[in-house]
């Protein structure tokens, strides 16, 4: 039973610290005790725990104009995060747990900030028939959370740019999402900011539990650091589990060339070239350049430039191309 409210709210917009204070927030809640975390990330891809990074994201062109890839421990597709978005979670004990109620609270905030909506299957929240709250969850030894995104005035073509999958041909064994319509609450609502949401979702929580909102929890500085470190890891952000192949082919006036890679924890596996180069380097060459490399453009490119690979240019303008 639910006896204590708190609410944690993060200054930073650091993908991977917020995402450890979140984790932080869950490894110490209390029983009897829900803890509503409210947060926002500057310009970052955040993909499900399931998912193939490279499937789902233009990791290239993220990293070129200055965003970040991260990765979160629930399940569920990937969502863009900039200062248009306020991020949420509720925390709390497996037996306190109630998505229904938690869902509500969302609800009313909206209602508060003149706009109603419905619930959409199991984790969507509709604004006049398009979404613009998706929701995870995760469950762990006890505890739970739950966490999603609220559109306020999210950049939709940046959303767009990044989160479209590169151009070759991917077959990925992660999950893979369905991108749906969505729309900016400001669309519907001139007047609403970020923080007049926020303020709405404190209010709300209150209304919706009868409960006066206590102080906030106390922050573990030495472990969310250890915990930050993780998140940004490549080990975490590409070194899951999911190996995929990767597929590109093209013509150029030497002749014709059709790579893929087999790529596992981040890493090419093996690699196979065919071509009609009459040059009979260019395959062995570059077969033996990709081996082993990291799976990224500033990567492949280079290894390919060291190697001496024959045609290098335009293999590297090839995958380029690709929108890795």
């Amino acid at each position: 039973m639910i006896e204590t409210l708190r609410v944690c709210e993060s200054e930073g917009l650091d993908p991977y610290r917020n995402l450890a204070i979140e984790q932080h927030l869950l490894e110490t809640v209390l029983g009897g005790c829900c803890l509503l975390y409210l947060w926002r990330n500057e310009r970052t891809v955040v993909i499900g725990k399931n998912q193939n990074a490279w499937a789902e994201c233009r990791t290239t062109l993220l990293s070129d104009e200055g965003g970040r890839l991260a990765r979160r421990l629930s399940g569920g597709g990937e969502v863009y995060h900039d200062l248009g978005n306020l991020n949420f979670t509720f925390l709390m004990r497996e037996e306190d747990y109630d998505l229904p109620r938690q869902l509500s609270v969302i609800q009313r905030a909206c209602l508060l900030c003149g706009i109603e909506t419905e619930i959409s299957g199991r984790n969507d929240l509709l604004a006049s028939g398009r979404k613009f709250s998706g929701n995870a969850f995760y469950h762990h030894e006890g505890r739970a959370y739950h966490h999603g995104t609220l559109l306020v005035d999210v950049d939709a073509d940046a959303m767009s740019r990044y989160l479209s999958p590169s151009k070759a041909k991917m077959q990925a064994k992660g999950v893979e999402s369905v991108r749906a319509r969505v729309v900016n609450l400001k669309e519907l609502n001139p007047a609403i900011t970020v923080d007049l949401l926020k303020a709405a979702m404190k209010q709300a929580f209150s209304d919706v539990y009868g409960l006066p909102l206590e102080l906030p929890p106390v922050i573990d500085e030495a472990r969310v650091k250890a915990l930050s470190a993780h998140y940004a890891s490549d080990a975490w952000l590409f070194g899951q589990k999911l190996p995929f192949t990767f597929r590109c082919e093209s013509r150029f006036p030497w002749g014709g060339i059709e790579l893929q890679m087999h790529v596992d924890r981040g890493t090419v596996t093996d690699a196979k070239v065919y071509t009609d180069d009459m040059d009979p380097e260019t395959a062995p060459k570059l077969r033996s350049a990709l081996l082993g490399c990291t799976f990224s453009l500033a990567a492949l490119s280079e290894r390919i430039e060291t190697k001496s690979v024959p045609h290098a240019r335009d293999i590297i303008q090839m995958l380029t191309e690709q929108e890795i």
